[in-house]
């Protein structure tokens, strides 16, 4: 069966998603398998995600998707590089999709593939090196090599899908995937805009306990209500402030953080020991050299324990969230033949190495962290990574 896969986070799913696997599927072939690696309840900006992982990748299958599984936070919580490549490592590891799709601004596979090529360079990487002797931040840096090196074409570098694509093409290079990349061009509002169907308009308005219906598919905004309704969400970092803060002053290793560099800890522990709020705490350690997004994602590290230890590996399985009849099948005896265990039922980790145990552990943790921001109290148990099953959408 030829399938796909789609590196996400349906952070809700929304009617700019659904458009990409009909567009993808349009591309391959109307019998062609997609395959969706979703991070799970943390997201690679540095916050919670605005429903739980199992309630994403349910919407998921509703809307075109056949297995869903899952991206482990603590690799969610790094760059972009390191997202991509944890995700291309796991599609590569399942070892069915032959492709790899995913949205870009520009929608061309062309000039990303280029742009992926450049930027690894030696000549990129000198100039890089340059600019950040500078104080400038690591994505500016990359930018201006990029300029000096593509001229008018390094533009590609400006948009954030753009980005996120060509770092799945550098990661399919680095591993020697097999994997063709697709891409689709994306149309709608602009990521993180305040627009459209963007991902950020479409949280703000949900934790407003509004549900934006014209930007999400019937059946997205079915689950969101169910989600709503049983008092599971909407979820923010806001919403858990206090738990968060209560972990970060007692935290002693920030030196462990990954992209813990040039006395970034050092200000985290002051300020994190200090302030009475996350966004005080942010807005003080924020310098130009450090994105917020950063510092947002080594906020939530702390907050968990993760440390760069943990990610220095890639994924040591694959954790399945959700699928259909067909995802059933690529699961079957006759379908995928993993390089690395899938786990259906929680309980089996603890027959895997020890470091699929100590993953699945710090997984499980940061669930119990996540919880606590649900509205009803009800909700809120611990141990829950330990009693959900995949979700199974019957046709």
């Amino acid at each position: 069966m030829k399938a796909v896969g789609i590196i996400c986070e349906y952070n809700p799913f929304h009617l700019g998603h659904a458009n990409h696997i009909k567009k993808t599927r349009q591309a391959l072939g109307d019998n062609t398998a997609v395959v969706c690696i979703m991070s799970g309840n943390y997201v690679q900006r540095g916050d919670f995600a605005i429903f739980n992982k199992h309630a994403r990748a349910k919407m998921a299958i509703l809307n075109g998707a056949d297995l869903v599984v899952e991206l482990p936070s603590p690799y969610v919580l790094l760059s972009a590089e390191g997202f991509a490549e944890a995700g291309i490592s796991i599609l590569d590891k399942l070892g069915i999709c032959g492709y790899l799709s995913f949205g870009s601004e520009v929608g061309d596979l062309g000039i990303l593939s280029e742009a992926a090529t450049v930027i690894v360079s030696e000549s990129a990487n000198i100039l890089t090196r340059e600019w950040l002797s500078k104080g400038v931040s690591y994505a500016a840096a990359q930018q201006k090599a990029a300029d000096s090196l593509m001229g008018a074409r390094a533009d590609v570098f400006r948009s954030p899908n753009n980005v996120l694509g060509i770092e799945y093409i550098k990661a399919i290079n680095k591993y020697g995937s097999n994997m063709k990349p697709v891409t689709v061009l994306r149309t709608g509002g602009e990521h993180d805009s305040h627009t459209g169907y963007s991902a950020s308009a479409l949280r703000k308005q949900l934790l407003r306990n509004r549900i934006p219906m014209e930007y999400m598919p019937e059946s997205a905004v079915a689950a969101c209500l169910e989600e709503m309704v049983s008092g599971r969400g909407p979820v923010s970092v806001k919403k858990a402030e206090l738990a968060v803060l209560s972990r970060l002053r007692t935290y002693q290793g920030y030196q462990d953080l990954q992209g813990a560099t040039e006395g970034l800890d050092r200000r985290l522990k002051r300020y994190a020991a200090g302030e009475p709020a996350i966004a005080s705490i942010l807005e003080k350690v924020k310098t130009k050299r450090y994105t917020m997004s950063r510092i947002r994602r080594m906020l939530i590290c702390a907050a968990l324990g993760i440390t760069s230890m943990d990610t220095k590996h890639p994924p040591p399985y694959i954790r399945v969230l959700a699928m259909n009849s067909t995802g059933m099948k690529l699961l079957g005896a006759d379908g995928i033949k993993a390089k690395l265990p899938v786990i259906i039922k929680p309980a089996s980790v603890n027959k895997l190495c020890r470091h699929a145990v100590k993953l699945f552990n710090i997984e499980a943790a940061a669930t119990d962290l996540y919880v606590l921001a649900y509205p009803s109290e009800e909700e809120r148990s611990g141990g829950q990574e330990w009693r959900h099953s995949p979700v199974i959408v019957k046709a």
